[in-house]
Formats: C-alpha cells, structure tokens, sequence
C-alpha cells in the first residue's frame, strides 16, 4: 500500500542488525516524510528497546519500531471517532471541509455523504466555493450520485452560501450538513480571513456550529503537509483531519510526523484515510492497524 514499504522490505529481512542498519533505517524514515525530528525519536527508543530487551533480529526489530510507531500514533487517533458517533441532540451537525487545491476536498465530501447515509441519516451539502464553476459542478455530481441536494449560488459569497444552506437544512430536518470551500494556500491571508468568516457567519446562524472543522489533506504532500495542518488548525481550530490519495504512491510517513510536531492540545485527530477514487474508499484510522500497515 505504502511506497514506504518498498523501501523498508530488504531492511527487515537482512541477516544483521549493525550501525549500517539502524543507519539505512533512520535515512528511509526521512526519504519516507517522517520527519527528521520524529524519526530521530522513534530511532532512540528502538535503540533504547533494542538494548533493554536484548533484541537484535531485523523482524523483532521491526515488531518493536511497529509498536513505537502505534504509541506516537495513539494522539491523534479519535476516540470516539465522529463519523461514526453522532450525539448532537439538535439537528442538523455541520461539518465544515478545509484544504488546498487538489486535495481530494470534493471527493472525499461525496464519500462522507455516502458514508452518512449508510447510517441512516439524511444529509444536505452547501457548494461554498464560489471561486471555480467547475467545484460547484463536481459537487452537483456527487450529490447528483447521492441523491442529496446541494445549495449553491452562481458566484457571490461563500459565507452567504453557507448561511442559505444552514436556514435551509435547519427547514428540512437535514442531520448533517457538509459545507464544501475553496481550495486555498495557507499562506493566502486573504483567503484565510474569508475562511474565517464563513466559520463566524456559520456560528451565529446556528449557535455551536460547526461541530466539526475538517482539514482534507494530500498523503503525498509530505513535509508540507505539516505547514498546512498547523496554518489551518490556527485559523479555525481543526477537530479532524482526513488523508488522502494514500493508494500506492503516498509515503505514508506524515502521519508520524503530525502526531509527534503538533503542539497544540487537543490535536486534530486523524479520522479517516482515502485510499482511492471509488465512493465507498473511506477508512477509519486506528492507530495500530495504521502503524501495522506501513512496516509490512
């Protein structure tokens, strides 16, 4: 699954573990977006387990890196994970969906959507990017495959498209409604302030929204990943992340570095992983499985 893996494969069936090894091992953790900071982490507690426990074969090694690796990974794993546990009294849960362009934002808002409806609950989806007619088309699509209706405007605001939306899903009985925006740089202040507002604007048309803020960010970003998390989550508070277009290509290691360089507490926790185009490529995270996954 990972390109992670191919670089790891000959470490963990060579015949010895000497300073070369735990050497290539340190040099394919950072070719792989871990990060030099949480790779060098993760190397001192393997060294410090490898000497405690007296083990020295690549394959108890590797048992021992894939249990450190599920530790780091525990803070950002959700507990409980909201796409899956919904307590709101009131109808309807807003979830608002952030991220660069190219992300997978509008694909992985059709997932959600179909992802809800398998549980049961209706869902509404507001098009709040105004910028691209080409979105707001992608997002017709996919509710069009859905069946889901989806409020949009011909250009104007994205704040007033999310007010619409909130009135109207409130009107409908809507139990959840997906707010889609614009693709955007965390480095365009501009953009971010108008982020910004929409999130203000969806708060007072309904007091507590949105329950859930959700960043939608590439597998394949590697260290960039981190600068957009961290632009984001200060801006607008992020409660969830959510990966993508790990099918293959992705490294798969930012995952790591998130969890160990994130200050802020609580962190954003990583919710789900895209792992490919179709509608139903949605998968929880869980810290162990993810950690399995990417050393064997």
């Amino acid at each position: 699954m990972f390109g992670l893996r191919k670089t790891l494969g000959s470490l963990f069936k060579s015949s010895q573990t000497d300073e070369a090894w735990f050497d290539s091992l340190e040099e394919s953790l950072i070719q792989s977006d871990v990060g030099l900071p949480t790779t060098e982490q993760l190397i001192a507690k393997l060294r410090k387990a490898a000497k405690t426990e007296k083990a020295s074969s690549p394959e108890t090694l590797q048992t021992l890196l894939i249990e450190e690796v599920a530790k780091l990974l525990n803070a950002v794993e959700p507990s409980p994970n909201p796409l899956y546990t919904h307590q709101l009294n009131t109808t309807p849960e807003v979830w608002l969906v952030v991220g660069v362009n190219g992300a997978g934002k509008t694909t992985t808002i059709g997932k959600l959507c179909r992802l809800f409806q398998s549980q049961g609950k209706s869902v509404l989806l507001a098009a709040g990017d105004t910028f691209r007619a080409a979105a707001r088309n992608q997002l017709q699509e996919w509710g069009s495959r859905n069946q889901v209706s989806v409020i949009s405007q011909e250009g104007g605001d994205a704040a007033a498209v999310a007010h619409d939306a909130i009135h109207a899903a409130i009107s409908r009985k809507s139990d959840i409604l997906i707010i889609d925006t614009a693709g955007r740089l965390a480095t365009q202040d501009n953009l971010m302030e108008e982020l910004k507002k929409v999130k203000r604007v969806i708060g007072k048309a309904l007091p507590g929204a949105p329950h859930q803020t959700l960043l939608v960010l590439d597998g394949n970003t590697g260290q960039n990943g981190l600068s957009q998390v961290k632009a984001f989550h200060a801006a607008l508070g992020l409660t969830g992340i959510i990966v993508t277009k790990l099918d293959g290509t992705a490294k798969g290691g930012v995952i790591c570095a998130l969890a160990h360089t994130l200050e802020s507490t609580p962190k954003p926790a990583i919710l789900a992983l895209g792992k490919g185009e179709g509608i139903d490529d949605l998968v929880a995270f869980t810290a162990k499985q993810y950690s399995a996954e990417l050393f064997n």
